[in-house]
């Protein structure tokens, strides 16, 4: 069987400078534990506010790996 298959994982990162920091974060520390990551995908964008600021960035994403 030559066609591949993918595995999911869902991950939180955080920042506190913006959402592509936060996607940055969630894919390089997945990146140490798992192999063969492929793609992701945003599924949920948060923030918290302070003093009328975004303080903190959260993004969930959905990432793909490919399974040996």
């Amino acid at each position: 069987m030559n066609d591949p298959v993918y595995k999911i994982v869902e991950l939180t990162g955080t920042s506190t400078t913006s959402i592509e920091d936060a996607v940055n974060g969630a894919i390089q520390r997945a990146s140490k534990t798992l192999k063969h990551l492929r793609w992701f995908e945003v599924t949920e964008t948060r923030g918290e506010i302070d003093n009328g600021q975004v303080k903190h960035w959260q993004v969930t994403v959905k990432i793909g790996f490919h399974v040996e």
